[in-house]
């Protein structure tokens, strides 16, 4: 029968006799069973998925023999759960050596304060990018289709926050080390995680411009000691961020003064939905783009991580999330500032918290896929803008 693997990360390849089931395989033994070399076959010769090591996770058993051949593991039955994706974002190849710029789902919705189904995130975004057909950047004028790959999702346990960041570091530290990431959530708790793994993989703290409704800056989660609402504030005490460096933007939810004050208190910088309402065009919002331009030159030009919360826009554009916050952002607001910054030093970017069992007419989810698509056509209008500079 004909398989597709593109979800689980490797190459969109036909193999042979494969039916499903989920096995940890070695991509010798898969080529091997269907008759087949991996130096001898273009086919396979560079398709190698994201995720180093001879060991990769594959939904597929073989009747060829390749059981004998396969070792199953603690999380092989985790490709399996129903809500991870089996498409691709904009339709791209599977992830790999020739692919700079790659996207990876993080289908994990456990750390919730209110409505779950965030784990359906990564599959609605994918889904919701297709409709972007060529990829063709009506602003910067780029396709990212050459050059982007899709990771599928990382296989995670779903009822465990520890169990599932203790599995998701050496996950997500090979596909730093081979691709430029974009995150699709997922609830807001992956982004802790993910700046470990980027203050180790770059060797130092990073600016963060982070779009939410919620300034996620609680000591406890309903006095559980991590959730989604405590990542800034574990970051900034860990030391994974430059405080001076962190903006807010959207910020408008219930809080205490010590939870909405924390990151100003730090030394960073809040621009509130209040603030921004009425503020639209990069004229109106010049002040806004100017202020993390000038905080970034004063430290040096750190790498810049974007973490795009979907409930920093108003429910009126984004329904589907969890804890919706009427007196949001608009989509037009949140695209302004992407396309104004779009030559800052970024080295990834998440867009969390899009639950679809809450959505109508697809707005979160299309709004998900069109806030990526323009980070990823940005980076490459800015790296396009600096070779012809010289």
């Amino acid at each position: 029968m004909d398989y597709d693997t593109r979800g689980c990360g490797l190459s969109q390849r036909r193999v042979e006799e494969i039916s499903v089931e989920v096995w940890v395989v070695d991509l010798e033994a898969v080529a091997d069973a269907c008759g087949r070399t991996l130096a001898a076959t273009p086919a396979w010769r560079g398709e190698a998925p994201s995720l180093a090591g001879s060991l990769h996770v594959m939904a597929c058993s073989c009747r060829h023999g390749l059981h004998s051949g396969a070792r199953p593991l603690t999380s092989n039955a985790m490709v399996s759960f129903a809500f991870l994706s089996h498409n691709a974002f904009l339709k791209a190849p599977a992830a790999s050596a020739q692919t700079p710029f790659a996207v990876a789902g993080i289908a994990w919705d456990g750390a919730v304060t209110n409505r779950p189904g965030a784990r359906f995130g990564p599959r609605a975004i994918r889904e919701a990018s297709h409709m972007l057909c060529d990829a063709q950047h009506p602003h910067f004028d780029v396709s990212p289709l050459d050059l982007l790959g899709d990771a599928g999702d990382l296989p995670l346990p779903n009822t465990s926050l520890a169990a599932m960041r203790s599995a998701m570091q050496p996950l997500v530290a090979p596909l730093l080390q081979a691709h430029h990431m974009c995150w699709l959530g997922g609830d807001h708790s992956v982004t802790l995680s993910l700046l470990r793994a980027y203050r180790q993989h770059l060797g130092r703290p990073l600016a963060v411009i982070h779009f939410d409704a919620h300034c996620d800056t609680w000591a406890t989660h309903f006095d559980e000691p991590s959730g989604h609402g405590t990542w800034v504030h574990e970051a900034m005490q860990e030391g994974l961020v430059i405080d001076a460096c962190f903006t807010q933007i959207g910020i408008r939810s219930s809080a205490g003064r010590e939870e909405r004050e924390y990151v100003s208190r730090r030394g960073g910088q809040i621009f509130t939905a209040r603030d921004l309402r009425g503020l639209e065009s990069p004229a109106q919002l010049s002040g806004v783009l100017a202020a993390v331009r000038e905080r970034l030159a004063a430290h040096g030009h750190p790498p810049v991580y974007l973490s795009l919360d979907i409930d920093c826009l108003d429910p009126a554009f984004a329904p589907g999330t969890g804890t919706p916050e009427p007196g949001g952002l608009s989509t037009n607001q949140v695209l302004t500032l992407l396309e104004e910054w779009a030559d800052l030093p970024f080295v990834g970017m998440d867009c969390v918290e899009v639950a679809p069992p809450y959505d109508h007419a697809e707005l979160t989810s299309q709004a998900a896929a069109i806030f990526v698509w323009t980070y990823l056509c940005g980076r490459l209008w800015a790296a396009g803008a600096r070779q012809a500079a010289g």
